[in-house]
């Protein structure tokens, strides 16, 4: 299976600053997911909006915890600073994910 030479150098970062493989591997899966979800576009034509509209479209309509929202930010925000060497200023309009409620177990 061949990945594209934008994954790769991503790839080559990570490696460079010493992430584990499994984040390597996570920070990639949502990196890909989110270019899939804008239809294939190259993440440097896209900005803030883009970003807030992906992880508006996990919180409401995948209804992802927190946790797993936090950590396809993180991986698109490590993209912007690290390859694109540009911060992000989200935009307030993100729905966040509610984290999930925990039920007593009475024993």
């Amino acid at each position: 299976m061949s990945t594209s030479p934008f994954l790769e150098s991503i790839r080559h970062i990570l490696r460079t600053k010493h992430y584990s493989i499994q984040t390597e591997k996570t920070y990639l899966l949502w990196i890909k997911r989110f270019i899939l979800f804008n239809q294939k576009r190259h993440p440097k034509d896209m900005g803030e909006q883009e970003v807030s509209n992906y992880l508006t479209y996990l919180a409401v309509n995948r209804q992802v915890t927190s946790s797993t929202q936090n950590l396809a930010l993180c991986s698109i925000v490590f993209m912007y600073k690290h390859v694109f060497e540009r911060e992000l200023t989200l935009l307030s309009d993100t729905v966040r994910a509610k984290a999930p409620t925990r039920v007593q177990m009475v024993f």
